[in-house]
This record gives structure tokens, C-alpha cells and sequence, in this order.
């Protein structure tokens, strides 16, 4: 694949960190989105043993309050791919989580899709961000989930589903010109990467290191793949895992509204 510019949003976030370095080793060329100057060192840092090149634009996505400001961002640099791993993190109540990993989100799809030479779409999710039960989970692990959505992350889980629902949206506007990659993996550690997962229609609950999510990240935008992909700790190299998705055309979307979600655009 010919080298890529790629923006990332929220580009000090641990996902981010350990993502940079592996587009880098590809040879492309990434603009890391970060709230803080101080972060701009630790950013240039990642990649001074790869190939690829990484400038680090001091942006905050809080700021960002329409289509029109995301596109500015987008402007400056120039991607063909675009990886949100941002988020409030919690911080800031309600409003502030609605305001990034909602509407801010949305702004840079909506931005995305009018921007021609954008291709693919990466973003971060999570593995219980879904309206319906999956058909392949039980009634139990479904109340489960369910129970967490309405419990700990009652403000949260709707800011990712509308974000999720929205690229699926786009991504079908775009009549299949920008690729969506909506990455859901359950609960994050902070453990040594395994190289090894569970990719597709996994369980309802499980964990997945940070490590391994981002050489997930890596592998799936160097692939053809689009749609919904649950990601936990498992017993299949990635490499294969990737493969075996693409083939197979695993969309995780499955039991979802799908007319509903992309009937009004995103």
C-alpha cells in the first residue's frame, strides 16, 4: 500500500501513543491532534527510529462546533485517513462528553465526507455500543451489557452510539467511497500486548490490551475492511484475525436498525 497521511485525533491518548509508531513503521505520514503543547515532544518522539513522519497539531477538539471547524483541521492536514481515539475520559460531566465524543466526532465525519480524498474512517468505540442485542450474544450477557449502558456509562453510551451510527451513516451516503471502521473492543488494560485476539462476533464482556488494540487499529487500516468489529483477548494472531473479517465481510452492525440509522445521513 502507498504511503498515507493520516490524521489522529486525541493523539496523546494511550491508544494513540502506541498506534503512532506502528503507522510510522509503514512509512506514513501522521498528524497527531493534541490539546497541549507540552504534549507536542512526547509526540515527535514516537517516531525517531521509523521511517514515517509525524507532526504534532496543537488543536482542541472541544473547540470544535460545526462541520466547518473540524474541515479547517482536516485542511491543515491533508489526510486520505482519519482515526478518531479521542474522548473526555469522564472529565468535565454531561456537557463535555457530549460535546467531544458526540459532536465534535460527528463534525469531523460530516467533514470527512465532504472531503474527497479522505477514504477511510477509523473510529475507537466500544464493544457495547449498540441499540439492539446482538444476535449472537445471550439474553443474559444482552442485560448485562444493558446494564452498564444505563448504569456507569448512562452519559457516555449514547455520545459513542450516535458517533458510531453516524460514520455508519456516512459510510453509506458516500455510497461506499469513504470506508468506516468502527473498532469496539471491550474493556481496556494495560497490559503487554499478546499479538493474539478474538476479531468479529465475540462475547459480550471481556478485556483487550491497549497494545493490541492499536496493532489491530494498524492492520485494519491497512485493509479493505468497513463495518462494526468487536475486539477482545484471544487465541488468533491479528494478522489472520484481519484477514479472516475481510474475507468474510464480519459486520457487527448485524441486529442493528440498519435503515433507521442511515435513513437521515449522518
Amino acid at each position: 500500500m502507498n504511503a498515507q497521511r493520516v490524521l489522529l485525533l486525541g493523539g496523546h491518548g494511550k491508544v494513540s501513543l502506541l498506534l503512532t509508531p506502528l503507522l510510522a513503521s509503514r512509512s506514513w505520514h501522521i498528524t497527531s491532534v493534541v490539546r497541549d503543547p507540552s504534549q507536542k515532544e512526547d509526540i515527535l518522539a514516537l517516531v525517531k527510529d521509523h521511517p514515517g513522519r509525524v507532526d504534532a497539531l496543537v488543536s482542541s477538539l472541544e473547540d470544535v462546533k460545526s462541520t466547518e471547524d473540524a474541515k479547517k483541521v482536516i485542511d491543515l492536514a491533508k489526510p486520505n485517513y482519519v482515526v478518531w481515539s479521542a474522548g473526555s475520559g469522564g472529565k468535565g460531566g454531561p456537557t463535555r462528553t457530549q460535546a467531544i465524543d458526540r459532536d465534535s466526532c460527528i463534525h469531523f465525519i460530516r467533514a470527512a465526507t465532504q472531503c474527497g480524498s479522505i477514504t477511510k474512517f477509523l473510529l475507537v468505540s466500544y464493544l457495547g455500543s449498540r441499540r439492539n442485542k446482538a444476535p449472537w450474544w445471550t439474553d443474559q450477557e444482552w442485560a448485562e451489557s444493558q446494564e452498564v449502558n444505563n448504569g456507569v456509562l448512562k452519559q457516555y453510551y449514547p455520545a459513542k452510539l450516535a458517533a458510531d451510527e453516524s460514520l455508519t451513516a456516512a459510510v453509506s451516503w458516500t455510497k461506499g467511497t469513504l470506508r468506516g471502521i468502527v473498532l469496539r473492543p471491550g474493556r481496556l488494560t494495560d497490559d503487554e500486548g499478546k499479538g493474539k485476539v478474538s476479531l468479529g462476533k465475540t462475547k459480550a464482556r471481556g478485556s483487550i490490551s491497549r497494545s493490541d488494540v492499536a496493532a489491530v487499529a494498524a492492520q485494519l487500516l491497512d485493509s479493505d475492511y468497513s463495518g462494526w468489529i468487536d475486539l477482545l483477548e484471544g487465541d488468533e494472531p491479528i494478522a489472520d484475525a484481519v484477514k479472516r473479517v475481510c474475507e468474510d465481510k464480519v459486520d457487527c452492525v448485524a441486529g442493528e436498525d440498519f435503515y433507521s440509522i442511515v435513513k437521515d445521513g449522518p
